[in-house]
């Protein structure tokens, strides 16, 4: 049953994070700033600090390759880039105090880590033609307010949820 939940939540995050976007895009507000809402990757960050480091590898993997398929024009990037932020997050929570602010700011810097390789990528493989005090301005830092915001409001529920389902148990 809790990985049938689990499951429902990262269906729901990964609708829900479509929606935001498709609502919430940049130009609809006449601006020139990108909103990249990493709601299923802050969803995996969480069950890695607060569940199972296996578990958040597994799920990162599966809903890396989804948001691979669906979303992007690099096929694997997303699928072995949550995988490894959610093992380093399991060695670094092992290190830092486990309390909610040090998971928030974790979860934080996690998607900062993202965003920069998806960006450095892009670069890499000529999709991008900002440079990075461009990319700063009109991307990073509003999708790190964006994520911040959805941090705060989601890290506690998130943390009970993920607790009650007591993932602990399983061998890491």
């Amino acid at each position: 049953m809790r990985y049938f939940i689990l499951s429902f939540i990262a269906l729901v995050f990964f609708v829900f994070e479509s929606i935001f976007a498709q609502m919430f895009a940049g130009d609809a507000f006449g601006s020139d700033k990108i909103l990249v809402p990493h709601f299923m990757m802050i969803f995996v960050f969480f069950l890695t600090m607060y569940g199972s480091r296996k578990m958040g590898m597994l799920y990162g993997a599966i809903l890396g390759l989804t948001y691979d398929v669906v979303y992007t024009e690099i096929l694997g990037i997303y699928m072995f880039l949550l995988p490894f932020l959610a093992y380093l997050i399991s060695k670094s929570m092992k290190i830092l105090q486990n309390n909610i602010l040090i998971a928030c700011l974790t979860a934080l810097l996690s998607t900062a880590v993202l965003e920069v390789v998806i960006f450095q990528m892009n670069i890499i493989l000529s999709f991008a033609d900002m440079g990075f005090g461009e990319f700063a301005e009109r991307r990073l830092i509003p999708t790190l307010l964006l994520n911040l915001a959805f941090i705060i409001i989601s890290c506690y529920p998130l943390k009970r949820i993920i607790e009650k389902l007591d993932l602990q148990g399983e061998t890491e």
